[in-house]
């Protein structure tokens, strides 16, 4: 196994807990607006660092498992690091396509997963916000939607620039994603509700990083919808951690 294929999990020890709770928040995903279809599904954090590129590229992975088409595509124009999630290259990208009007199938690439396809970002612009905010990305974005089942893509961290909340704008939902023990609560705060503020369809949080076992080097995520329902393993947590999220939405 490659080492730039660590962090994907997913591929890499498909049968263990980590990737067991990622389909848990699969299946969340699916079912969590039966009355609306969620086909374009954006991730972000509060800061960087949190894993949220790791976080959407298991969960690309884990719904491509479902013979789902699947896009994961590159959002993240100011630090952009998908390609390297599966060593592919950069040279063509996002911007190639909404600045040179290059061909989607010239810049797409595909993976050793079968049903996904990456879109990297290309040449980093000067402008990433205006360029994320056009009607070309738009409608580029709405065109793709007759291609796959579903889109992921990667945006910057809504802490410390509005990207994320741009691409909110034409996406079906959020997810947002929070690094334990690095993630400062009024940050955190802060965030979701500028996230709100542009009127983004938060689906929920996933809590990563956490650490199973005192002195492990082993991680997995937990999901809460809305901070208010927390799984471990498909159980409560307990209540003074359930308590601590709480206040993330108080």
């Amino acid at each position: 196994m490659s080492k730039v294929l660590e962090k994907i999990i997913s591929i890499r020890k498909p049968k263990s807990p980590i990737s067991e709770s990622y389909r848990g928040i699969r299946t969340s995903i699916e079912f969590s607006n039966l009355d609306k279809e969620m086909k374009v599904i954006n991730v972000t954090s509060s800061m960087q660092g949190e894993g949220k590129t790791t976080v959407i590229t298991n969960l690309a992975v884990s719904f491509a498992n479902l013979e789902k088409k699947v896009l994961l595509l590159e959002g993240d124009l100011r630090n952009p690091s998908v390609h390297r999630m599966f060593n592919i290259s950069n040279i063509n990208g996002l911007t190639d396509i909404l600045l040179k009007d290059k061909a989607f199938a010239e810049c797409v690439h595909c993976t050793d997963t079968k049903n996904l396809h990456v879109l990297t970002c290309g040449a980093i612009p000067p402008n990433p916000s205006e360029m994320l905010a056009s009607n070309k990305m738009t409608e580029f974005v709405n065109s793709l939607k007759d291609r796959y089942d579903y889109i992921f893509i990667d945006t910057p961290p809504i802490g410390v620039v509005t990207d994320a909340g741009i691409v909110s704008t034409y996406s079906d939902g959020c997810i947002f994603v929070v690094g334990a023990k690095e993630s400062e609560i009024e940050t955190v705060k802060i965030s979701i509700e500028r996230l709100e503020s542009l009127g983004a369809n938060i689906l929920g949080g996933i809590l990563n990083k956490f650490e199973v076992n005192k002195g492990s080097s082993d991680y997995y995520s937990d999901y809460y919808k809305k901070g208010r329902r927390f799984m471990k393993k498909g159980k409560r947590i307990k209540e003074k951690e359930k308590n601590k999220w709480n206040d993330y939405k108080n």
